[in-house]
């Protein structure tokens, strides 16, 4: 289905009072190799400790905050074909990090950072060459792109948003892979709020969401992924369009909201684990793929965790608490990722834990199974 024109703010230059900015790295791997499928972890790592070498206080700032962190990263992506969820590598072939920020201090580092670029992405088991970088989307401030969201009300009235990275919530202790504007508009808030300094409502604005907001049109896919250091997630990708009720559209000031927030989405992304690549969101309409997709390793890999941390919960007393979830879900990444034939010096080191530590998990894990 042909897209519509994308209700995008003009660009602007990256000037010092930025605080919205996308940008892609090109890469290319120093040879052919084979990702691990948990290798957003390492990506993940490299960034952070990229800006904790070079602005320990904006590293010791992201470290202990621990609501929103003001960044997303994507996984690496083959230009040619975005979708492709391969993990082998060509030293032949170009592909595309992008990462965005949302906070002024972020930013500003970003550009300095960008100014001297490292050489290499030191990547375990696919080392890759930083070949250079683009900005993507639009640089700009909060107040900018909300003033922009005022001049052009006749744009809210159909929005579509792709979601190009598995998608998910949480709800209740659980995930929740769908797209309801409630929870869109939750997540993109919370966000607004924390960086903007133009804050609202959320009870009221959300209020208005679920009385407003329409789902036009979707085609959606779900999938079980592996994300961040432990555990699986259920997430959607695909692509919706959002319009608005006609009593909606009297309401100039959250007609305002909610078109600004829709542009922030790139940059801010949707629900969680953004900063492991979950949620990349883009503005305009993209077509489903035109070919089955196959099970990848990083789909086994999840599938199996999942598998593996409800056999976990069965046996431990109050399963349903918060200890015993992170404890099954821990015991269950380590051991299947061992299972896939990973080191436990390499587990430990993603998952930032002691070697005999996971050493003993994996024997406790083997002995619950054995024990069934």
């Amino acid at each position: 289905m042909p897209s519509r024109s994308r209700p995008t703010p003009k660009s602007s230059a990256w000037t010092e009072d930025a605080a919205l900015v996308g940008i892609t790295l090109q890469v290319q791997p120093l040879r052919d190799s084979t990702l691990y499928p948990q290798y957003m972890i390492g990506l993940h790592a490299w960034f952070l400790h990229q800006i904790q070498q070079s602005d320990p206080g904006l590293s010791a700032t992201l470290h202990d905050n621990q609501d929103e962190k003001p960044f997303t990263i994507s996984g690496l992506i083959d230009p040619h074909d975005p979708t492709a969820r391969s993990l082998r590598l060509s030293a032949n072939q170009i592909y595309h990090w992008q990462i965005t920020a949302f906070s002024q201090p972020v930013v500003r580092w970003l550009k300095q950072w960008l100014e001297q670029l490292p050489g290499e992405i030191d990547l375990r088991t696919a080392p890759l060459k930083i070949l250079g970088w683009s900005i993507v989307g639009e640089t700009t401030t909060y107040e900018a792109l909300f003033d922009q969201a005022a001049d052009r009300p006749h744009q809210a009235k159909a929005v579509d948003l792709s979601f190009l990275s598995p998608t998910s919530f949480r709800r209740k202790g659980n995930h929740f892979p769908l797209p309801v504007p409630t929870n869109l508009f939750h997540s993109y808030l919370r966000r607004w709020n924390q960086f903007a300094h133009l804050e609202y409502d959320a009870d009221e604005f959300l209020e208005w969401i679920d009385g407003s907001v329409l789902i036009m049109r979707h085609h959606l896919e779900s999938a079980k992924v592996v994300a961040g250091k432990k555990g699986s997630v259920t997430g959607f990708t695909g692509s919706i369009s959002l319009g608005l009720t006609v009593v909606a559209r009297e309401d100039a000031e959250y007609i305002q909201l909610f078109t600004v927030l829709c542009w922030f989405a790139p940059y801010c992304g949707t629900g969680h684990k953004t900063t492991f690549g979950l949620g990349q969101t883009r503005l305009g309409w993209r077509d489903a793929p035109t070919t089955a997709v196959l099970p990848s390793t990083q789909d086994l890999l999840a599938q199996r965790i999942s598998e593996l941390t409800s056999q976990f919960l069965a046996v431990k007393k109050r399963s349903g608490s918060d200890r015993a979830i992170t404890s099954a879900e821990t015991w269950a990444t380590i051991l299947a990722r061992r299972e896939l034939g990973e080191s436990l010096q390499a587990i430990a080191t993603d998952l930032e834990m002691n070697y005999e530590t996971v050493k003993t998990y994996i024997k406790l894990a083997r002995r619950q199974l054995a024990n069934k």
